[in-house]
């Protein structure tokens, strides 16, 4: 009897030995096995602004224009190519530092961003927020900024950061990650894989 026991433990033992090398075999095979490579679609890339930002950017000239300030949009869609042009100013190119993104991660790059500045009676351009060409005692900056805002855009003064003051943008609730994830606002231009 002793020894039936023996035995029943002795192939209880080798069972769960050989049952616990199978799931150990089991987790290193699905660990290390070869797994398909998982590839992001290629995405398309608008072509230029966004309908609705060109929209609203043409409704501000006019509304400041209404109010005898003249705007001017200095930039609008940016191709990454050019946004990585931009980034080289002040590190691998000579002049001032003026963007911390590199292609693919500006709005400009999604058609969802603008840039301003001021024309004088002159006509020269000008980036002076205090300069009040319409002589009502407030700067025509920011007149145009809170025309702007009222329009929906985002005025990249406002940021705590890097302040951006002539960056006008609308992100339709999407971040920069979402829109590199190859989400896009509804109505948006689309042009052939650009390889972001």
């Amino acid at each position: 009897m002793k020894r039936k026991k023996s035995k029943k433990r002795k192939d209880l033992r080798r069972l769960v030995i050989m049952f616990t090398i199978v799931i150990i075999a089991f987790v290193i095979y699905d660990h290390y096995k070869i797994k398909p490579e998982v590839t992001v679609p290629n995405t398309a890339m608008p072509d230029g602004l966004h309908p609705v930002v060109a929209e609203r950017m043409n409704q501000l000239v006019k509304r400041a224009a209404d109010i005898g300030i003249v705007v001017v949009i200095t930039d609008d869609f940016r191709s990454a190519e050019e946004q990585n042009r931009l980034y080289e100013k002040g590190r691998t190119a000579g002049g001032n530092i003026v963007t911390y993104a590199k292609g693919g991660e500006s709005f400009h790059n999604f058609g969802l961003a603008v840039d301003f500045a001021l024309k004088t009676s002159t006509g020269d351009v000008i980036w002076d927020r205090n300069f009040d060409g319409n002589g009502n005692a407030r700067a025509d900056w920011s007149e145009v900024v809170t025309m702007a805002k009222e329009l929906g855009f985002e005025w990249g003064g406002d940021w705590p950061q890097f302040k951006d003051y002539p960056h006008l943008q609308m992100d339709f609730g999407l971040s920069i990650a979402d829109l590199q994830n190859g989400e896009r606002p509804p109505g948006q231009p689309y042009m052939a894989d650009t390889g972001l």
